[in-house]
């Protein structure tokens, strides 16, 4: 007998081939029942090897271009039925028994819409981990930095679908935008404090290639929600979308 998925993971990817079987991988050694849907935009790699590789034990997938990485997440979780959500993008990873400390911790707190735990940073140039920032949920400290690590994230599908999951319109700062959503509506998500997922560092993630992009997201979710950008922001953002990519 099939056990009853408690969670609904949507792997989204684009020739994400060579990390994406370790982050399927990542998901079924969870111990707890997963569905799994893939949606990859297309790719010209390995990519429909590996997925064709796992494809008994996902419960769908598909490959062709779509809407954006937003819009591809909403779909997978759409076509799901288990009580908590939430996606992992191809070159992230989920820690053993991390879905199963957010899940015990977002069943036991019903006024949470979603959790959150620490993650690792690992960086593909060095092999080197480091932790990602973190900390307990705060308006104010929302308002000045993205603290919650996306990976490291579990959601109630009745949340979820109350504010309509992600907002297709952004490419960047979907997550952001998604967080302070359910803050608005629900009140303060949960922190869970250990090490849940692993966030991979490489030249290829958008938050590299697209640092101008995403900047400018992020500045407007902030003003959207909080009513300005503190001033943080515009301090930060000449290092983070000039120097550094001069320097990398």
């Amino acid at each position: 007998m099939t056990a009853i998925p408690l969670v609904t993971v949507a792997v989204p990817s684009y020739n994400q081939g060579r990390y994406l079987d370790d982050a399927l991988r990542s998901v079924f050694q969870q111990d707890c029942p997963v569905e799994v849907f893939v949606a990859d935009g297309g790719s010209s790699d390995e990519s429909l090897d590996v997925i064709k590789q796992w494809e008994p034990k996902l419960s769908g997938w598909r490959s062709h271009a779509d809407a954006g990485q937003a819009a591809a997440i909403n779909e997978c979780i759409a076509k799901g039925r288990a009580p908590y959500v939430c996606w992992l993008n191809s070159d992230d990873l989920l820690l053993p028994g991390g879905l199963a400390r957010l899940i015990s911790v977002l069943s036991a707190n019903p006024e949470f819409p979603a959790v959150y735990g620490k993650a690792w940073n690992l960086h593909e140039d060095t092999g080197k981990r480091t932790p990602v920032w973190t900390r307990p949920f705060s308006e104010r400290w929302l308002a000045n930095a993205c603290f919650i690590s996306q990976p490291a994230t579990l959601i109630r599908r009745s949340a979820w679908e109350s504010v309509v999951g992600l907002d297709a319109g952004l490419h960047m700062a979907m997550d952001y935008d998604l967080w302070w959503r359910l803050y608005k509506v629900y009140g303060v998500l949960g922190f869970v404090d250990e090490f849940v997922a692993v966030n991979r560092e490489h030249l290829n993630t958008k938050t590299r290639t697209a640092r101008s992009l995403h900047y400018r997201e992020a500045m407007a979710v902030v003003r959207k929600y909080y009513g300005r950008a503190p001033i943080k922001w515009w301090l930060a953002q000449p290092y983070a979308v000039w120097w550094r990519t001069l320097v990398k």
